[in-house]
């Protein structure tokens, strides 16, 4: 679980960042958690975008994809969300 200190440090580094994940109008699928999945566990920190087509809101989807791929939702805004999972390496060094 982060804290509000760990999900602004993360928010931070994610702004620099561009989504790695684009969610369109086939919306959430096995397929979209398992790319997830690969990019938490080689980046530890991903942004996800939502393109106007897709059938989902940001909010609903930020959460079935937590969900589905064990990691946490560190920050929504308006298309775009960030989620956070530590790999194995713990290559960002947050503390558990």
């Amino acid at each position: 679980m982060l804290n509000n200190q760990d999900k602004k440090y993360l928010r931070g580094l994610a702004q620099e960042q561009s989504a790695l994940i684009q969610i369109g109008k086939a919306g959430l699928s096995v397929n979209l958690y398992e790319s997830i999945d690969l990019a938490l566990e080689a980046h530890e920190l991903i942004k996800v975008s939502l393109l106007k087509t897709a059938p989902i809101d940001a909010r609903e989807a930020a959460i079935e994809c937590a969900a589905n791929t064990h990691s946490e939702v560190v920050h929504i805004v308006g298309r775009t969300f960030v989620l956070y999972r530590r790999s194995k390496e713990n290559k960002l060094g947050l503390k558990k």
